[in-house]
């Protein structure tokens, strides 16, 4: 990796990934893997992961490094969307408006709701028993 220009967090969930970029050929290389290997035949995650790629056409030029970790797949596939939009905005700052007009600048907030005490999960009660 030579030649870092920007870095930038992306979290969704409890996934978290950082990039870095480097002058290149549009590589995404996540946890050393090649985009395809590291989610195997998940297209539908790969097209999540993705989806910034497509506002800018200038991203041909970088190559993206990330580290994601914590979560499950969907949630590291949302955190790596996250970071490659924000660092994206970092390379090419007119591309702000297609990025917030799609979504990608949020930080999507929905978490696990945790389990309360007396029930077996997070909302479901024990079965109701009149007699």
């Amino acid at each position: 990796m030579s030649n870092i220009s920007y870095l930038s967090t992306g979290r969704r969930k409890n996934a978290v990934a950082r990039v870095s970029v480097s002058d290149g050929n549009g590589k995404i290389i996540i946890n050393d893997k090649t985009i395809d290997e590291y989610f195997g035949g998940l297209e539908r995650l790969k097209k999540v992961a993705l989806e910034p790629m497509a506002v800018w056409e200038g991203t041909r030029s970088y190559d993206f490094y990330v580290n994601v970790n914590g979560g499950g797949v969907g949630g590291q596939a949302g955190a790596v969307s996250h970071s490659l939009a924000r660092v994206i905005l970092k390379l090419n700052e007119a591309s702000k408006t297609a990025l917030k007009k799609e979504g990608l600048l949020t930080r999507d907030s929905r978490m696990v709701e945790r389990k309360k005490p007396g029930r077996p999960k997070a909302r479901k009660r024990f079965q109701f028993s009149k007699r």
